[in-house]
């Protein structure tokens, strides 16, 4: 089966036959619940659209954590069934839906009391293990341990000594949010759905109660669209309400938006072999290896501002530096970080008016004929999410469809990567790529990555690393623009590869470079490429004067300073 592209014919093809006949689902929003949902309607034989009103991904999914885990926190929280239902889904993704993209990540949990609480947290973990294992997908992760302080502090030498009386460690995983999103999408498109970005949905159809199908305008080119569908799924996230809102009814239930704020720091700034996990008054805080790099995080605010651009105040980086430093013994300064992001978790509105102890469980209603919503939930259980929603959409199909089978369904790229992986030295001999970068590109396309290498074969310029970035290759941002949906210079800058928060400046010494590159596959002039770049520093700016506002309404106004490349 040919992998689908989503370069910008494609695009304009997919709205176009949206437009022509009648689907059978129609999902609107494109983070990792909405794409999953166009995979399964797919892969079950439904006619499928997918549209997203910005980028992929460019919502909650791609400002985690970035993490596949069970959720050892909620152990604590007695929610048996979150816990095993995730770990099912992180034991699927390592071993058989996305090994390319998932990885392991071991993490430390210091413990400062003697005895009870070697005890107490140790048989959480092992519970956590021994869910994992029984779940059926679990036996590819090591098994936890337990470690004395001397042990502890060669493995993590970054640790006070005195912040710790010895330490456990387990294994969860990985990956990059915002990829594994357009993978996502690109496996549904493969499979027949019908997908565009830059397409946002700005009516819904009715006929008598009955929503059948979407009034979508086309952002990126202008003019609208009339996608009509037997059923349409909202899976639109922290946009739940305002989407539901245009059916002018009450939903069912309401989505609150909790902020949770990361710092990144270079990979020299804390001396360890492992992620860490520590507990804080509100809710725990993660050190996390990410490449040459360290995903320091989270906050866990309530936050009701802007929903597109979440900001970072000065509070929140104090506070995740705070936590961060009580247990190093060489402290981090504001000078040490990187980049920062903010991202907003989708959570069922209950009764407790801390966001932390709002559910992570999701929720599927269908509030009128022929509307199906979906919300909250994890990133790690997306794939049950969508399995719900699409049974859900089914019931009002009145025909026979099969059962879902995204279980069965590897990713692009998934297939052939370990055989790959296996003979990557000899790629690097055929291709003149050095063996480090082929590592690199499997891990973020796996078997796709001979797409890259081939740009490479046909442009030799393009096996050269980017300017400022040498993580990445320039054939990267060619590949971005061309098959995997980038349309701006910010997408490809945050979402398909990470240079705007994985450098000091932010990327803005990459930025006409990977316009010049973009350019030639979007059909930008020189005016354009400009104004990219010009939109670009604009961003990077505002981000950087709302991260010195004391608190969020500063921080939201200073961010809004920058325009969108594109207005919605």
């Amino acid at each position: 089966m040919r992998t689908s592209t989503l370069g910008p014919s494609d695009r304009s093809e997919a709205l176009a036959r949206m437009a022509e006949q009648e689907l059978d689902v129609l999902v609107v929003g494109g983070g990792v619940v909405g794409a999953g949902t166009a995979l399964d309607a797919a892969t079950r034989g439904l006619s499928t659209g997918l549209v997203e009103a910005r980028d992929w991904a460019s919502g909650t999914s791609s400002r985690s954590s970035k993490l596949i885990h069970g959720g050892l926190r909620y152990l604590e929280m007695l929610d048996f069934a979150l816990v095993r239902e995730a770990l099912k889904e992180r034991g699927l993704l390592l071993e058989k839906l996305a090994p390319h993209l998932v990885r392991p990540v071991p993490f430390l949990y210091p413990l400062q009391h003697r005895g009870w609480e070697r005890l107490y947290a140790g048989s959480g973990v092992a519970l956590y293990d021994t869910m994992s294992v029984s779940s059926g997908h679990g036996r590819g992760l090591p098994m936890h341990r337990h470690l004395s302080r001397k042990h502890a502090l060669r493995v993590a030498p970054a640790l006070r000594k005195d912040a710790l009386v010895g330490a456990l460690q387990y294994y969860d995983a990985q990956m990059d949010d915002a990829r594994f999103v357009v993978t996502l999408v690109r496996t549904a498109a493969t499979y027949g759905a019908q997908v565009a970005n830059g397409a946002k949905v700005v009516a819904f159809l009715r006929e008598g109660e009955r929503v059948v199908g979407a009034r979508v305008q086309d952002v990126e080119a202008g003019g609208e669209y009339e996608v009509r569908a037997r059923q349409v799924v909202n899976a639109t996230g922290v946009w739940t309400d305002d989407t539901q809102g245009l059916i002018g009814e009450r939903g069912q239930f309401h989505v609150r938006a909790s902020k949770g704020v990361h710092l990144v720091v270079p990979k020299d700034r804390i001396h360890s072999t492992t992620g860490l996990i520590l507990r804080t008054e509100k809710s725990v805080l993660f050190v996390i290896p990410w490449g040459r790099h360290w995903i320091v995080g989270t906050t866990d605010t309530d936050w009701d501002l802007d929903k597109a651009h979440p900001a970072a105040s000065s509070a929140d980086i104090d506070y995740v530096l705070e936590h961060v430093n009580s247990v190093l013994a060489t402290p981090l300064t504001r000078d040490d970080v990187q980049g920062v992001y903010a991202g907003l978790r989708p959570l069922l509105a209950g009764e407790s008016d801390a966001t932390s102890k709002l559910s992570r469980e999701h929720t599927v209603a269908h509030p009128v004929p022929g509307l199906v919503v979906v919300a909250g939930g994890k990133y790690t259980t997306y794939r049950v999410m969508a399995k719900d929603a699409v049974d859900e959409a089914v019931h009002g199909l009145n025909q026979r469809v099969a059962p879902c089978c995204t279980e069965e369904v590897p990713l692009v790229g998934a297939d052939g990567y370990q055989a790959l992986w296996n003979a990557r030295a000899r790629t690097a001999a055929r291709t003149g790529v050095h063996v480090a970068r082929v590592e690199h590109l499997l891990n973020r396309y796996g078997s796709l990555s001979e797409d890259v290498l081939g740009l490479v074969a046909d442009d030799p310029s393009l096996g050269s690393p980017l300017t400022g970035a040498d993580d990445y290759l320039r054939a990267e941002i060619v590949y971005a623009a061309m098959a995997e949906g980038a349309r701006h210079l910010e997408d490809a800058l945050t979402r398909r590869t990470r240079i705007s928060i994985e450098t000091f400046d932010r990327g803005t010494r990459t930025a006409r470079e990977a316009a010049e590159l973009m350019a030639p596959v979007l059909g930008w002039d020189q005016a354009q490429i400009d104004r990219e770049v010009e939109y670009y520093d604009k961003r990077v700016e505002a981000e950087r004067e709302s991260q010195l506002q004391p608190d969020d309404q500063t921080a939201d106004a200073a961010r809004l300073g920058a325009p969108d490349i594109v207005p919605l």
